[in-house]
């Protein structure tokens, strides 16, 4: 989670989920490692998320050598019934950098 400027945590818009999931977007051959520092999150969480993610169909992982690089599906339409009009390319889209 963020700090404030009197260090107590705050809640923040996406979950930890959306989180990992923009990591893999933005770099799919990302390590878990990296994705867990850029998030703020332990590796195992990282992998528990992704494992997530990958059984929901929203990602799909390929081994290249040793490492993984993860294909995501944008195509597939979000989760919760507020959003579920709305597919993974339009949260992409919304927070990608221009």
């Amino acid at each position: 989670m963020a700090e404030t400027k009197d260090n107590s945590l705050h809640w923040t818009f996406l979950t930890n989920h959306a989180h990992v999931f923009l990591c893999i977007a933005r770099n799919p051959d990302l390590r878990l490692r990296d994705i867990a520092g850029i998030v703020g999150i332990t590796e195992r969480a990282t992998h528990r998320i992704v494992s997530d993610l990958i059984d929901a169909g929203f990602v799909d992982v390929r081994r290249e050598g040793r490492c993984n690089v993860y294909l995501v599906h944008p195509e597939k339409q979000l989760r919760h019934p507020i959003e579920a009009h709305r597919q993974v390319s339009d949260l992409i889209r919304l927070i990608q950098k221009s």
